[in-house]
């Protein structure tokens, strides 16, 4: 695997590296001494697969607060995702920054998502599957989240949103009095 850093504190980008004969090809997606060396502690408590019948569906944007902080290891399956990293720790250096790419089962690509980071993702295919790694079960009550088409993180989504949750549509602005407290 090959780590890079992201503009955002912790977030990075991992490519994998498959190794190809007469059968097909064989990739390592997840080695905890390997993340280990890079500066990520991954404890896995879930994994979990999302699919998403038709393009343009936009899932996020969305985290877990402390204590349940929730680290996230991204990777797409089947079609194509544009995965969105944003920044929610007020004490970072890029506090509500945000990046994107394109994560396909082609280009080997996942993405680490640390617990102080918003994750979202739109599909670009029909058909699309994500799988993820969690560092924390499911916690309904520390759900926090962020609007997709907030202004404030002007985030260029590549495609009309064709579905989203009624939750993720509703979320205040970063604006509002209900997210000066991002905890």
């Amino acid at each position: 695997m090959i780590f890079h850093e992201t503009s955002l504190k912790g977030a990075r980008v991992i490519e994998l590296q498959p190794r190809s004969d007469q059968r097909g090809c064989f990739a390592r997606a997840w080695c905890r001494e390997e993340f280990a060396r890079h500066g990520i502690d991954l404890e896995i408590a879930q994994g979990n697969a999302s699919t998403s019948a038709t393009r343009g569906t936009l899932r996020g944007l969305h985290w877990q607060a402390a204590p349940h902080g929730e680290a996230k290891l991204m990777r797409c399956v089947r079609g194509a995702i544009f995965d969105v990293v944003v920044d929610v720790d007020p004490a970072s250096p890029s506090y509500l920054r945000w990046i994107g790419m394109e994560l396909t089962p082609s280009n080997q690509r996942m993405l680490f998502v640390p617990a102080t980071c918003a994750n979202g993702f739109q599909s670009l295919a029909d058909d699309t599957e994500v799988d993820y790694l969690v560092s924390a079960p499911y916690a309904p009550d520390a759900v926090r989240g962020l609007r997709y088409d907030d202004p404030a993180l002007a985030i260029q989504w590549p495609l009309p949103v064709t579905r989203i949750s009624d939750q993720d549509k509703t979320w205040p602005l970063i604006e509002q009095p209900a997210l000066r407290n991002l905890g």
